[in-house]
């Protein structure tokens, strides 16, 4: 797994405009989607903006929908599902800039979500996760870094800002609530990959997320809704 921190580069490599094992980007779901989401996009930067907001509200963000297989962190299931976690969100998001021809590759940090519940921390054993996920894409000669996790619902709901990506700027994080509280705090980056690094995701999440983990396989895969816990 080729991993590549550097985020201001000279260039981007066409190894970021391959398909991988889960950024499959030669999907026929996702080359399907693509299409029908930026037919009616004028130039790159807007089909990329269009994708992710698609992709940022069409795909329900669901911290449960977690598990072992390589199915839960794939960018094409994630898509048949309709639903994911950070993790298959942004690696829809690189499949989809990848199949317009834009350059993409997931990043990752860990951070501390200070407005979870109780119920999601006790799952996750902290507020603190581990490779939270976001997608870097290559757009007019830079990089640039766009979150489309946390759907806009979603964010209404619990009275968070939503994150908006104008195709220029870093869009990572809400630091703050609405009402002023923290929000999210970066505390640790793990660099940018070509694809998703399943196996060190898992061995890491083994050691500190065993619940999260398991918790479909004690539970069942019950439908999920809008919801941080």
């Amino acid at each position: 797994m080729q991993q590549n921190t550097e985020n201001n580069g000279v260039g981007a490599s066409s190894e970021y405009l391959l398909p991988s094992s889960f950024i499959d980007s030669t999907h026929p779901a996702i080359i399907d989607f693509v299409q029908k989401e930026t037919a009616n996009a004028s130039g790159e930067v807007e089909s990329v903006i269009m994708l992710y907001l698609a992709i940022r509200d069409g795909i329900i963000y669901d911290p449960y929908f977690v598990g072992r297989e390589e199915s839960y962190y794939r960018a094409s299931n994630c898509l048949l599902e309709g639903r994911g976690f950070c993790i298959p969100k942004a690696a829809l998001l690189a499949a989809g800039a990848r199949v317009l021809g834009v350059p993409a590759r997931v990043g990752y940090a860990d951070v501390k979500n200070h407005l979870t519940t109780e119920k999601l921390d006790a799952l996750v054993g902290s507020n603190l996760y581990r490779w939270h996920s976001y997608t870097e894409l290559y757009l007019n000669d830079q990089w640039v870094k766009a979150t489309p996790a946390f759907n806009k619902s979603l964010c209404e709901r619990f009275g968070v800002h939503t994150l908006e990506f104008d195709g220029k700027h870093d869009s990572l994080l809400q630091e703050f609530d609405c009402s002023g509280r923290q929000h999210m705090e970066y505390v640790h980056q793990r660099g940018s990959f070509q694809d998703v690094p399943y196996p060190n995701i898992l061995r890491d999440f083994v050691e500190y997320h065993p619940r999260w983990l398991d918790n479909l396989s004690l539970n069942g895969d019950a439908a999920s809704t809008d919801r941080w816990g």
